[in-house]
């Protein structure tokens, strides 16, 4: 292991060495760190959540800017086994994790069912209907934005998906990525913390769900492979539009998508066309579910992609992989992205996810860093 500080190099040459070898530690100003590089600890301390509080200081150093904190999850399946093995309490599989993901100040999942039974299932068994319940267990865990933008949000006709559209209404869960027509669909929803606005836009490009429409409830559709492909350019350049346009309200642009081919740590080459489309409109993060494995990071443009977390609550016992996951922590200071960290679990028998060390964890992390582009590649 080498170490190198900006005694010696200047900070931007001390990290492209970090960004270059596992086997550079190097020592700079937190403010010249970015999410291509890992920050260490010490003494527990964070040095991009606790800044003021990190042990190792430098006299130089300028004051922080406000920081902010965000936790995401992959795709949130609280129905059909899930639901039957927690009737008495839907929300338990949250439990666990619910005071780890509640302590980020923004805190956003893939919400893969609906709330309401009120049609026929169109994917026969594989129709996924959460209790209504569940929606405290949402608000408990902190979850303060769902996604709805996926192949099962519609899996229950169209009165079922207006019903979830509106049960969430109650709930003070905001969601985004589908809606009553396109209008609510494509429409962002913005969070501000700490004086920052973040605002997030939500995409499905797998299909079942209908898309919206002027006068139909449905997703916020970008057909492309492997489901509903080929790349709708018109499509991507209406995406791309309200990208840009959230972008000139915002400080901080996250596109959440719903991509990709199941069961493979490999990203389709349409997955990285959009995300650069995303990044070349105003994206500062785009973070991908579906595909039920995790799938790498790269940077696209000066944007951070994660192409899928994989499952957070399922009950996909059939596979090792589909049972783990990743979940990311996301460090803000003020409109800049300083950190994202995944953080390795695993879904137990009991459909709920608990973290994990060790082994374990570092072979979770393998299959994301494997598959992963540029900094952040193995």
């Amino acid at each position: 292991m080498r170490v190198l500080t900006t005694d010696e190099r200047s900070a931007g040459d001390v990290l492209s060495a970090v960004r270059g070898s596992r086997d550079v530690l190097g020592i700079v100003p937190a403010d010249a760190v970015d999410a291509r590089v890992q920050v260490l600890t010490v003494g527990g301390r964070h040095p991009l959540r606790e800044p003021e509080r990190y042990p190792l200081r430098v006299r130089y150093a300028r004051p922080v800017p406000e920081v902010t904190t965000l936790a995401a999850v992959g795709d949130i399946m609280l129905g059909r086994r899930v639901g039957d093995r927690h009737r008495a309490d839907p929300g338990a599989p949250l439990k666990p994790l619910a005071k780890r993901l509640a302590a980020a100040e923004i805190t956003v999942g893939n919400f893969e069912s609906t709330l309401s039974t009120a049609g026929p299932p169109a994917q026969g068994g594989d129709s996924f209907a959460a209790s209504p319940k569940v929606a405290s267990g949402l608000r408990a865990a902190g979850f303060d934005l769902l996604s709805l933008a996926n192949n099962h949000v519609g899996d229950y006709g169209d009165r079922a998906l207006r019903q979830t559209l509106d049960r969430f209404d109650s709930s003070r869960i905001q969601t985004v990525g589908a809606g009553r027509n396109l209008a609510a669909a494509r429409r962002p929803v913005i969070i501000k913390r700490n004086g920052v606005r973040i605002g997030f836009l939500a995409v499905d490009s797998i299909g079942e769900s209908p898309a919206a429409t002027g006068s139909r409830a449905g997703t916020n559709r970008l057909n492309m492979p492997p489901r509903t492909g080929p790349v709708n350019r018109s499509q991507l350049r209406r995406i791309t539009s309200d990208v840009r346009a959230l972008d000139s309200r915002v400080d901080v642009v996250v596109v959440l998508t719903h991509w990709g081919t199941q069961y493979t740590h490999r990203p389709e080459s349409s997955q990285r066309i959009a995300a650069r489309a995303f990044a070349d409109a105003g994206a500062d993060l785009v973070i991908g579910g579906h595909p039920h494995w995790v799938q790498g990071m790269q940077m696209a443009g000066s944007a951070v992609v994660v192409h899928s977390l994989g499952n957070f609550v399922f009950d996909m016992d059939f596979q090792t992989k589909t049972r783990e996951g990743i979940f990311l922590e996301i460090v803000l200071w003020a409109d800049k992205i300083k950190a994202v960290e995944p953080v390795p679990y695993v879904i137990d028998n009991s459909f709920t996810p608990r973290l994990v060390g060790g082994d374990r964890s570092r072979g979770i992390l393998a299959d994301l860093w494997g598959s992963s582009r540029g900094p952040f590649a193995q």
